[in-house]
């Protein structure tokens, strides 16, 4: 290759599942044109995170996982360098794919004991499987960012928690799992998202933390991954006042992170990744297109991803970098190409063929997670409790969220019968008048499905919601399960209340099985909060 074709190799612009016919083929046009080293795949441009603000209505299509291949096996076939394939899939295919086996998020992980961490493993290993059936070789993930800061926008539950050594270990289950079966992953955000307040796709985050704070705690799940030679590292859009004489730069485009602290100080020789450039937090700081491509890849990152200005990218690199640094990046990329096992002629491209996914290896292996992160926050003897009200007619079910039809109330129906109450939607007359049908119920079980994962509007429940739950508590005696983020807790109020509070973290049927079960039978629960939580 000539050194500019080697240059391409260092941008993975974003590419879209559900995109126009001529975005595609714009596509095509970069990679026959600027030898791009690979691809970033994303659902649809109104899913980007970029576009939250203007909150575009994504269009959800069933087709999106037979499209994604199509479109792999069109843009590798347009490549005379085999293009190294990547997707953010957290939780699975699922993150960016309808109708794709979905697993735990990190922080329902993070929940399992210590013994059980095998199953950390299987979810890297079954999502390294998913990936590799649509071609797809790279998957930006895990976090290794400690979730140390309650009210985090964006990473949440998305880290596997705020217990260094436990982020440290997932991690590298994670990981491991993805390596045994041929996919390569990443440790990210560098230096550490995780006691943040701002979204990083919005604005820019900065970390107050000096850098022997940061060595004690955030930077430790990296320092693991380096000592096990992780494939890749990615920068996070955060600034670190105390690494970078007192401003605030952020890290994607600072040399004392990347260059003195990674690689010189912490001795990380893989490859190293920025977040994507199109983040607000650093995609509007140049009005000259390519400046930014050139500021990333010259404080030391080897991959641009989600570059926007390819062709000046380029330009600027070939312009300002030396040779040797040109070469060392390159390097780096091409090892992990080799790794792939898609040089020297050995891509593999998908089989359109198979239009579907066994979903049963998916379902047995979110159960085993179930039955092993369920959470036991609160109990005074609910099965009891329970039982002697259903035996006196003083029992009721309450669905928060979701009808009565769901798989906890159906688990239920047999051994506790009992009258059945939802609430999805109507707010506060709804509310009173559900409260009014209550009044002869003395025990209360009440499942409340989160609607959202992340904190913004409170997780989306409403304050009619959040008073309603409230008064219950104080009037009745209730047992509740929470089927979503364990932050949520923190916003109920009178939740000291409840004789019973059972954290399910996911609202799967599986999880939903699992806590049925839990009840009827007072099964022990065997996992622990994986962030501290305090109730009301």
């Amino acid at each position: 290759m000539t050194l500019k074709q080697k240059i391409g190799q260092f941008f993975f612009p974003a590419v879209f599942i559900n995109d126009t016919e001529e975005n595609i083929q714009a596509t095509e046009r970069l990679i026959k044109e600027h030898n791009i080293g690979g691809l970033t795949f994303f659902h649809s441009r109104a899913s980007a995170a970029t576009n939250y603000e203007t909150k575009k209505k994504i269009v959800l299509n069933d087709d999106s996982f037979q499209r994604l291949k199509e479109l792999i096996i069109r843009y590798q076939n347009c490549a005379t360098t085999p293009l190294l394939m990547s997707i953010d899939a957290e939780w699975g295919l699922a993150m960016r794919v309808e109708k794709t086996p979905q697993y735990p998020y990190a922080i329902t992980l993070g929940a399992l004991p210590n013994n059980q961490k095998n199953l950390v493993y299987e979810v890297g290993k079954q999502i390294g499987l998913d990936l590799k059936s649509v071609g797809i070789h790279y998957n930006l993930a895990p976090l290794a960012d400690i979730n140390n800061n309650p009210n985090n926008p964006v990473i949440g539950y998305r880290s596997f928690g705020q217990n260094k050594e436990k982020v440290s270990d997932f991690a590298l289950e994670y990981l491991r799992g993805m390596n045994d079966v041929g996919i390569l992953g990443c440790l990210k955000h560098f230096p550490g998202h995780g006691n943040t307040n701002v979204d990083s796709h919005l604005g820019l985050p900065v970390l107050k933390e000096t850098l022997e704070e940061l060595l004690a705690n955030e930077l430790v799940p990296f320092l693991k991954g380096i000592e096990h030679n992780v494939d890749s590292i990615m920068i996070g859009h955060l600034a670190v006042p105390a690494l970078n004489d007192g401003k605030d730069t952020s890290a994607t485009l600072s040399k004392s992170v990347i260059e003195t602290l990674l690689r010189k100080q912490l001795g990380y020789n893989g490859l190293v990744i920025s977040d994507a450039l199109n983040m607000h937090s650093v995609s509007k700081l140049y009005d000259q297109k390519g400046l930014l491509e050139w500021e990333a890849f010259n404080a030391g990152n080897d991959v641009l991803c989600f570059a926007e200005n390819v062709p000046e990218g380029i330009q600027e690199i070939l312009k300002n970098a030396t040779p040797e640094r040109i070469e060392a990046s390159f390097q780096r990329i091409w090892k992990c190409k080799q790794k792939a096992g898609i040089t020297d002629g050995n891509l593999s491209l998908p089989d359109t063929s198979i239009n579907h996914f066994d979903f049963e290896n998916t379902s047995k292996l979110n159960l085993k997670i179930a039955q092993n992160c369920i959470t036991k926050i609160k109990d005074n003897h609910n099965t009891v409790t329970v039982f002697d009200a259903k035996n006196r007619e003083d029992l009721a079910k309450i669905s928060i969220y979701k009808n009565t039809d769901n798989v906890f109330f159906k688990s239920l129906t047999h051994a506790l019968p009992s009258s059945e109450f939802s609430y999805e939607i109507g707010g506060e007359s709804v509310l009173n008048e559900l409260e009014k049908n209550l009044n002869k119920f003395d025990t209360l079980i009440i499942s409340l499905f989160v609607p959202k994962a992340k904190p913004l509007n409170n997780f989306d429940i409403e304050e009619s919601v959040l008073q309603f739950l409230g008064n219950v508590l104080t009037t009745k005696k209730c047992v509740l399960y929470v089927f979503g983020n364990p932050y949520a807790l923190q916003i109920i109020p009178n939740l000291e209340h409840a004789l019973g509070i059972i954290e399910m973290y996911q609202d799967f049927s599986e999880f939903q099985e699992t806590a049925a079960e839990q009840l009827l039978e007072n099964m022990d629960c065997k996992g622990t909060l994986p962030v501290m939580v305090s109730i009301q």
